[in-house]
């Protein structure tokens, strides 16, 4: 077992136990790794089951996308306090349940209703774990590893969406070039293909589901609700004896003062609370108001507008995934090392210009390789700053006594904000074209850019105690 001894910045001396360490945050991620599976395979499964439901109007489309971010939405809103009740370990084991369930309800959907009820039950796994994944993580990391453990929850939703992209690809990859409407709702692709796309989720759902009975849980949750021992014996096994005692001390010192066994959201609405609060949604719903998420959702006609056809669609798709996740291994290099602050400000400036360039290609009729290429640095700059380190600064930022509460509200707000993204994109793209939605995109990225200059401080190598005495004392 491989263990270092460390100072951190924070002030906590630690014997690190890196393996148990990486052990327990790599299985609570895998919830990170189901969020961006079943999120992303209906992206490959789309142009299958539309034409298996007969799915002809702008609105049914949007519908049978983006459906399945109430489900987020309800999953976001209840993980909070249940999780705050009965803990983090146990959501996470429901969330990998209810995956695994749903996983299976989709691929033998028989009508477009039922379809849509268990892409919504479905979402609620996907609230849960987009909330606890990165919450649990951040709970149990050290302050100096936080950033980049945190940011592994990133790395596995990046993986799930290759796996998700190249399953669907090899799936459907002899697709006849040039298959007709009617050809591919009769063959097999258009009635087997897309279910198996669906069904294949169910198989890390169980990996996920063994795993979480081998982690322990949150040390900040147990000492919240009275288990001081238990969470000092996991600190102790996470950096030692003189870690523990220190990291259980400013813990003690969060909560000592305060009403801790029942959190109100009227709690969150104090002026220090709201304060970050705040800060919290607005970083939530900008990631998805950047618009990335259009292209993994609606790649089909995004490519296609690029003079694509749908073969080499699909392969484009796997190619946004391998961009995807090789550069959100420079996240977790430099989250870090540089900073929340300067990667946060590189993606939102990076973003503003390569959209207003895509904007030029549609807008002048440019097709093929460049736009193709804009989009994959489009999705290597998000992967690389928005992507995990909006995850790492909403899961950091918030008081211990609450932090579910607040998590709920700000990963609420990112799924209402993702929810309008993916289900306005195609009336926007039929009122303003390519063009003009990339450049509606670019302007909110501009936006943000000026947000996160004036407003968000740099947390990197502080405790989560040394983070809440310096934004909410």
């Amino acid at each position: 077992m491989i263990t270092t001894t460390t100072n951190p910045p924070s002030g906590l001396k630690a014997d690190l136990n890196l393996g148990y360490i990486w052990l327990i945050s790599s299985v609570a991620a895998l919830g990170g790794l189901l969020f961006g599976w079943d999120w992303v395979v209906i992206g490959g499964a789309k142009p299958f089951f539309q034409r298996y439901f007969a799915l002809t109007s702008e609105a049914q489309i949007g519908w049978a996308n983006s459906c399945a971010l109430i489900g987020c939405l309800v999953g976001a809103l209840v993980a909070g306090a249940l999780s705050d009740k009965f803990g983090r370990k146990k959501l996470l084991i429901l969330s990998a349940l209810i995956f695994a369930v749903t996983s299976l309800g989709n691929a033998l959907a028989e009508n477009f209703s039922i379809f849509i009820f268990w892409r919504m039950l479905g979402g609620v796994a996907i609230g849960l774990a987009s909330n606890l994944s990165p919450m649990y993580i951040a709970e149990v990391a050290p302050a100096q590893m936080r950033g980049k453990l945190v940011s592994i929850n990133q790395l596995t939703i990046v993986v799930g969406i290759l796996l998700a992209q190249v399953i669907n690809w090899a799936l459907v990859r002899n697709l006849p070039t040039g298959a007709t409407d009617e050809f591919i709702r009769n063959s097999w692709f258009g009635q087997q293909g897309w279910r198996w796309m669906f069904g294949l989720t169910a198989v890390p759902s169980v990996l996920f589901f063994l795993g979480m009975f081998l982690v322990p849980e949150s040390p900040r949750w147990l000492a919240k609700n009275g288990q001081a021992d238990s969470a000092q014996r996991t600190l102790t096994r996470i950096g030692g004896e003189n870690y523990s005692e220190a990291a259980m001390a400013e813990i003690s010192l969060t909560l000592a003062t305060e009403e801790i066994q029942r959190v109100r959201f009227a709690d969150l609405l104090a002026p220090k609370m709201l304060k970050v609060l705040v800060l919290g949604v607005v970083l939530a719903v900008f990631q998805q108001w950047c618009g990335i998420n259009v292209i993994f959702n609606y790649a089909e006609e995004i490519f296609k507008a690029a003079g694509y056809d749908i073969s080499s669609v699909l392969s484009n798709i796997a190619w946004t995934g391998s961009v995807n996740l090789a550069f959100t291994f420079i996240a977790l290099g430099t989250v870090d090392r540089l900073g929340r602050r300067p990667l946060m400000l590189f993606g939102s400036a990076g973003l503003a210009i390569i959209y207003s360039a895509m904007g030029f290609c549609y807008a002048h009729g440019v097709r093929g390789l460049p736009v193709l290429l804009l989009v994959l640095a489009a999705i290597g700059c998000y992967a690389m700053s928005l992507a995990p380190v909006t995850w790492v600064v909403i899961s950091e930022i918030f008081p211990n006594r609450i932090r579910g509460a607040a998590m709920s509200v700000a990963v609420c707000a990112l799924w209402i904000a993702c929810f309008l993204l993916t289900y306005s994109f195609p009336m926007l793209n039929a009122k303003l074209g390519a063009a003009g939605t990339f450049w509606l995109y670019a302007a909110i990225c501009v936006l943000g850019l000026v947000f996160i200059f004036f407003k968000l401080p740099e947390t990197k190598n502080k405790s989560l105690e040394q983070i809440e005495r310096d934004l909410v004392d």
